[in-house]
């Protein structure tokens, strides 16, 4: 059997490995960690997708935007520890520091986002991160124990692609209060969400709605609108699934100019449904 605590639950490690985990009546079911005393963080919101490129970072800094525009204060955890973007898109390149309690200050963007990525603890941001899966999920878990977030209404986490560690850490770990599945036309993409979707339902999180990113490219002379990942199946996938569309994002060069230009701090994306996303968001309960 599992080596336990003193009161008698198996503990994550303990139980990892062990061939009874499955039927031990003593294995602990909730590992979620408590935040740190330095952060009070109201609600946790994870921005998560099937697989990579379909502009997960862009969606998640889009959200947090939003939220900041409607008064809210927001945070964002860069859980995508082997791609990791949401520095560069703020303008942020300063270095995370420390307390003696060995606790994290998150940097702060311009506009009063609160920020923590593995880019702000390297010595150099195009250092590659080469470690494997367990290493990566426990620094996502320390960028919740460990960081100082102070007073937040939001915190938004841009989790990697995919259904791996990361998601099940994360997932595992946080309190989090729901989940916003980003997309593209394609309809292997398409197929790839249900699993993202089943994911969540497995895990007991709220499914929040989904984002449609490269919906078309709108031609800048006539205005029309272009498919080129063919046409839009969302609005169907959105309602056999039973969860609201909450925006479709085009191919759009401002977006992509705050993104190079490192203002992101400065867009308002206009192709979110900023109404339905505040009314989500402001449902969900911890």
């Amino acid at each position: 059997m599992a080596e336990t605590q003193n009161n008698g639950e198996c503990t994550e490690e303990s139980c990892a490995g062990c061939a009874h985990a499955d039927s031990c009546s003593s294995k602990k079911t909730d590992f979620r960690e408590p935040a740190n005393k330095y952060s009070q963080i109201k609600k946790v919101i994870g921005v998560v997708s099937g697989k990579g490129g379909v502009g997960k970072s862009l969606v998640t800094a889009s959200l947090a935007r939003l939220m900041r525009e409607n008064g809210y204060k927001v945070g964002i955890l860069d859980a995508d520890i082997t791609g990791p973007s949401i520095p560069k898109m703020y303008g942020i390149h300063t270095k995370a520091s420390g307390t003696e309690e060995n606790m994290i200050f998150p940097c702060t963007a311009k506009d009063a986002t609160q920020v923590m990525s593995v880019n702000l603890l390297l010595p150099n941001e195009s250092d590659p991160v080469i470690w494997r899966g367990p290493v990566i999920a426990g620094v996502v878990k320390q960028f919740w124990t460990d960081v100082m977030w102070g007073d937040l209404d939001y915190l938004f986490v841009d989790m990697p692609p995919g259904t791996g560690d990361v998601p099940l850490t994360v997932f595992q770990s946080l309190p989090v209060d729901g989940v916003v599945i980003v997309t593209s036309p394609q309809e292997l993409v398409q197929m790839i969400v249900k699993k993202a979707y089943n994911m969540a339902q497995a895990m007991n999180i709220p499914v929040l709605g989904v984002v449609e990113n490269y919906s078309y490219v709108k031609c800048p002379d006539c205005g029309k609108e272009i498919k080129i990942f063919g046409e839009s199946h969302i609005e169907e996938n959105a309602s056999e699934l039973g969860i609201p569309v909450l925006g479709k994002m085009p191919v759009d060069a401002e977006l992509a100019k705050a993104v190079e230009d490192e203002k992101f701090y400065e867009v308002q994306n206009q192709y979110l449904d900023g109404e339905k996303i505040v009314s989500c968001f402001e449902g969900t309960d911890k």
